[in-house]
């Protein structure tokens, strides 16, 4: 009998396909004889559900799609959606450069069930690299639609693409009771799901300054009856800032700024981070004025709405009463001030952390190269770099703040660093890509009339 053929590796295995790893996939999809595929746990295509709040918006244009900052002409763009949906003309009366959050997750759960590479309910177990093959193999788990095992597997890919997201982060003071079913202390990953039983409490405590926990305390407080509003709002972040909007200071999300702040040195950016938190964790102007507009039509008749705005707090300790109620322990930093509120229903707008990806690299452990705070090191190509004795390379997304900078988690970088990926993967040009992307130029270089940059730490020396 005369042996099947051996399948050869493929080019590329991506763990993981939200949105990031989507742009990737939908931009593979145009390059012809390049072998993909990519894995993802869930058995469908969700985008934030917890959140897709009634009204709610992008933050960014809808340009910021999967492709069509790289390649408007792809049939993955969100202008071709439309066009398949027969929705362009609404649309285009519509003048809506920021669409709907709900549209957008159609849009994305669109793409994902037509990309042939897509394989939903496949669960990547683990990761080595295979010296005979060449390549790395991969283990994975079929899963059915209730997460029953259906079946395992094993391939081999070339290179690999790690795009496993985030996941909602709960302060260490609130985990024991977020864990609890019976206490409605929740991640606002989970509004909408416990909408209801949210509007049932007297009084709910919001806990974060960024855009989520605006949508969400603006959400409650148009639901609640005037004069009974019974709503808090507290965050760390010193006001409840605006996100910066300005044509100039957004050119800090594009590939220009990602290439400068790449070649920083390591504490340099370790300290800008946290400075640049207006450009991450700020609202919407528009939401805070939303905010205000309701506050105020609540104030017309000479009262105040049972509303409390609170910057400048943290959240140290919380704990069940014996009424049923949730205390929580509260410091205000700047007036180095201690105190206690006691609240029926707490929402956590805390952000997500990355995904950790420790047990599923484990075997590749010893390859990473790490930094001075054990951070892998991530090359300007999206590349984990890697220790000699491995030929392919793992491609990160979205796991690379801490080299990239601020642009990492967002959408309108997606279709940029998909291409920047490809484009290392094949060896070419295959996605041309613009030398300037900013009017900005930042840091001192050659593109400074005149300047002729000498590295301080040499003259010191």
């Amino acid at each position: 009998m005369t042996p099947a053929p051996r399948t050869p590796p493929l080019d590329l295995l991506g763990v993981g396909a939200g949105p990031f790893n989507l742009s990737l996939a939908a931009l593979a999809d145009g390059v012809p004889g390049l072998r993909s595929a990519f894995h993802e746990q869930r058995t469908s295509f969700h985008w934030h559900p917890g959140l897709l709040i009634e009204g709610a918006t992008l933050q960014v244009p809808f340009l910021a799609d999967l492709v069509s900052l790289v390649e408007p002409t792809s049939p993955w763009c969100y202008l071709n959606y439309l066009k398949i949906r027969r929705r362009l003309f609404p649309f285009y009366f519509a003048e809506r450069f920021h669409i709907h959050r709900s549209e957008f997750d159609n849009y994305l759960r669109w793409v994902s069930t037509e990309l042939p590479s897509t394989h939903f309910g496949h669960r990547v177990d683990a990761l080595a690299w295979d010296a005979g093959e060449a390549a790395f193999a991969v283990e994975f788990t079929r899963l059915g639609p209730d997460g029953e095992t259906l079946g395992t597997g094993l391939t081999h890919a070339r290179n690999l693409a790690l795009g496993v997201g985030t996941a909602p982060y709960v302060p260490e003071p609130l985990r024991a009771l977020a864990a609890d079913p019976a206490t409605p202390v929740l991640h606002s990953a989970d509004y909408l799901a416990q909408r209801d039983r949210l509007l049932a409490a007297r009084h709910i405590t919001v806990v974060g300054s960024g855009q989520s926990g605006a949508e969400v305390l603006l959400d409650l407080l148009r639901s609640r009856p005037e004069g009974a509003e019974g709503l808090t709002w507290l965050a760390r972040t010193p006001a409840f800032a605006p996100m910066e909007y300005s044509k100039i200071g957004l050119e800090q999300f594009t590939p220009d700024y990602t290439r400068y702040f790449h070649g920083l040195p390591q504490a340099t950016r370790d300290g800008l981070l946290p400075s640049q938190w207006q450009l991450y964790k700020g609202v919407s102007g528009d939401t805070l004025g939303d905010i205000h507009d309701e506050l105020y039509r609540r104030s017309l008749g000479g009262d105040w709405p049972d509303v409390t705005l609170t910057p400048g707090i943290e959240v140290t300790g919380a704990s069940a009463t014996d009424g049923g109620r949730i205390e929580l322990a509260v410091e205000h930093g700047q007036q180095e001030v201690r105190g206690r509120l006691t609240t029926d229903a707490v929402v956590l707008a805390t952000g997500y952390r990355e995904r950790p990806v420790d047990t599923l690299l484990a075997a590749l452990d010893p390859y990473i190269v790490r930094d001075d705070a054990g951070r892998p090191q991530v090359d300007e190509a999206q590349r984990l770099v890697l220790a000699p004795g491995i030929d392919g390379s793992v491609f990160v997304q979205n796991a690379e703040r801490h080299t990239h900078g601020v642009g990492a988690p967002d959408l309108g970088l997606a279709a940029w660093r998909s291409a920047v990926i490809i484009n290392a993967l094949t060896g070419k040009e295959t996605y041309p890509l613009p030398d300037r992307t900013a009017f900005t130029t930042f840091g001192l270089g050659a593109e400074v009339r005149g300047a002729v940059p000498d590295r301080i730490a040499e003259e010191r020396r």
